[in-house]
C-alpha cells in the first residue's frame, strides 16, 4: 500500500538517490554532472537537514519513490543555506570547476546555490515558503503529486505561513502545467526558472 508518511533520518540517502534520479526535468540526471551528488546537495539534502519535520515521502512499502521538501521561511533558509550548509560541500565541486571538467550546466548549479535569487521581496513577503517534489518515473499520474502538495500545505498552513513559491525549469511544461492544477499562479521572479505561487 502506498502512504505519505513524515521524513525519517534513515531515508537521506534515498532522498539524495530520488533527486538525481529526477533531476533531469523529472528525468534521470544520474552521469550528467562531475558527481551524482551534485542535485542533492543543492535541493534536497539541505532540507531534510534544516527542516526534517517539513519533508513528507511516498512509500510504497519497500522504502521512499518520491518526496516533497521545502521550508517554511525562505529567507532564513537561504541564509543558513549560504552560511552553514554549502560551505561544508562546495569543495566537492571545486576540482572540477577549476580542471574545466564541469559543464556549463554545472557551474550554472554551483553559482546558483549562492547567487539566492528567486522572487522579487515584495512576492516574497506573500509567500515565504517555498518546496521542492519529486516522483520517480514509475509513480507518476497516480495523484501522489496532488497529495503531497496538500500535506505540505497544510503543515505550512498549521505554521500559519501566507504563502508558498517554487521555481519550475523553462522547457518543463508538464510540471508547469501540474502546478496550475494544483492552484498555483504565474509570478514574476529571475529569468532561470518560471515562478508559480499559491496562498495558504
Amino acid at each position: 500500500m502506498i502512504e505519505i508518511r513524515a521524513y525519517r533520518p534513515t531515508d537521506r540517502s534515498a532522498v539524495a538517490t530520488i533527486c538525481t534520479r529526477t533531476g533531469d526535468s523529472g528525468a534521470d540526471a544520474t552521469g550528467h554532472f562531475s558527481t551524482d551528488e551534485l542535485l542533492p546537495d543543492v535541493y534536497a539534502l539541505p532540507y531534510v537537514d534544516h527542516e526534517p519535520e517539513l519533508a513528507l515521502l511516498v512509500d510504497a512499502g519497500a522504502g521512499p519513490i518520491g518526496y516533497i521538501l521545502g521550508t517554511a521561511d525562505t529567507v532564513a533558509f537561504d541564509r543558513w543555506f549560504v552560511e552553514r550548509w554549502w560551505p561544508t560541500v562546495v569543495g566537492k565541486y571545486a576540482a572540477a570547476a577549476s580542471s574545466g571538467a564541469a559543464s556549463e550546466q554545472e557551474r550554472g548549479i554551483v553559482r546558483s546555490a549562492t547567487e539566492r535569487i528567486g522572487l522579487a521581496p515584495e512576492l516574497l513577503a506573500q509567500y515565504p515558503a517555498h518546496l521542492h517534489i519529486d516522483l520517480l518515473p514509475e509513480t507518476q499520474g497516480m495523484g501522489l503529486g496532488r497529495r503531497l502538495i496538500d500535506a505540505f500545505c497544510g503543515l505550512l498552513a498549521e505554521r500559519g505561513v501566507p504563502g508558498v513559491h517554487l521555481g519550475v525549469g523553462v522547457s518543463n511544461t508538464g510540471a508547469q502545467r501540474f502546478y496550475e492544477r494544483t492552484g498555483f499562479t504565474r509570478v514574476d521572479g529571475d529569468s532561470g526558472a518560471h515562478w508559480y505561487a499559491k496562498a495558504l
